[in-house]
């Protein structure tokens, strides 16, 4: 089965699903994922990375606009412990 392409802008859930292995919706926004590891590295206020990164206003919806970072960061940073493997076992068998 081909795997989803990542998108420059996909559709961005208030929550990604967390499980052991990668899911289609990990594949579509791992540019988010890398986008919102920059913005932690870079020390930007969560607030800044929820308006910019996961387009939603954190002054409007302030709940969700958090709990959407932090769900998101805590996938990406599980992506760079153990989704890359994934990645590169799916790699090999192509």
């Amino acid at each position: 089965m081909a795997k989803p392409k990542p998108e420059r802008e996909p559709e961005i859930a208030d929550a990604p699903v967390f499980t052991d292995r990668l899911t289609d919706y990990d594949y579509r926004l791992m540019i988010v994922y890398l986008r919102l590891l920059d913005a932690e590295a870079d020390g930007a206020d969560w607030t800044e990375a929820a308006r910019i990164v996961l387009r939603i206003d954190p002054d409007a919806e302030p709940e969700r606009a958090l709990h959407a970072h932090e769900t998101h960061l805590a996938r990406a940073h599980w992506m760079t412990r153990q989704g890359y493997r994934h990645l590169l076992r799916a790699a090999r068998t192509h």
